[in-house]
């Protein structure tokens, strides 16, 4: 199994007990509000705002809220200003850690992420230490009762994908070039699709073998970087046989 869809796979199956509404939807508002103030509030004419209100129409998220986090983001209310930053580390048994932030205040983040890395484990470093390790791409994943799996690989193809493969239960894994996730996503709605989600991350480009009592302290502190108030999304290689994790 592929780098992002082990760690996308272990936190949808946590998700049925480890819900937490209230933070997702922060976070959420968050990237409108940044994608917003960065490109307009047309969603039409900014990907990356579209992009970020699919993913909160996909959470549920009222319309009303998503309507003030953009108006937030293009000064038509008053809000925060949110700056963007990336931080990498290498985690338990040297797996390398890449972490996505929106924050207020970056000195009180990189603390508390460095903070985090140590405790269990791991050390921050540099700006690029981790990142070549990584490629960015488009991931968008499709329901198997979207079709069969021949039609669908054509489809993808036929609509800019990159790769097409199964590598969950319930989904096909799309990946796309990172400029060509919405359109991608587009095409294939277009011929009735059912998108679960789209989203831009890190795919490691080697994996690293995590076993024994480093499993559980490396799943414990990935859980507390995706549950921070300030991190928007967290990218490893690690490479974990699932039946050794506990989902409790």
């Amino acid at each position: 199994m592929s780098g992002h869809s082990k760690w996308a796979t272990i936190k949808r199956k946590k998700a049925v007990t480890d819900q937490k509404r209230g933070k997702i939807f922060t976070k959420l508002i968050k990237e409108i509000m940044v994608a917003a103030r960065a490109g307009g509030g047309d969603e039409d004419a900014n990907p990356r705002l579209r992009q970020a209100v699919m993913a909160a129409r996909g959470a549920n998220m009222p319309q009303d809220n998503i309507k003030r986090a953009i108006k937030k983001g293009t000064g038509e209310l008053p809000g925060q200003n949110f700056e963007e930053a990336t931080y990498e580390g290498y985690g338990p048994a040297g797996v390398a850690i890449i972490m996505e932030v929106l924050t207020d205040n970056k000195k009180r983040t990189v603390a508390e992420i460095r903070h985090l890395m140590t405790k269990y484990g791991g050390n921050l470093g540099e700006n690029g230490s981790v990142a070549w390790m990584f490629d960015r791409k488009g991931i968008i994943s499709l329901k198997k009762d979207s079709g069969d799996e021949d039609s669908l690989f054509e489809a993808a193809l036929e609509a800019g994908a990159e790769d097409f493969n199964s590598d969950e239960e319930e989904f096909y894994i799309v990946t796309t070039g990172p400029t060509d996730l919405m359109s991608v996503r587009d095409s294939l709605e277009a011929q009735n699709c059912t998108v679960e989600s789209s989203d831009l991350e890190m795919i490691p480009k080697n994996l690293t073998k995590v076993e024994g009592s480093a499993i559980e302290t490396l799943m414990t502190l990935m859980e507390l970087l995706e549950d921070h108030d300030d991190i928007k999304s967290v990218f490893s290689n690690f490479d974990i046989d699932e039946d050794l994790i506990s989902q409790d």
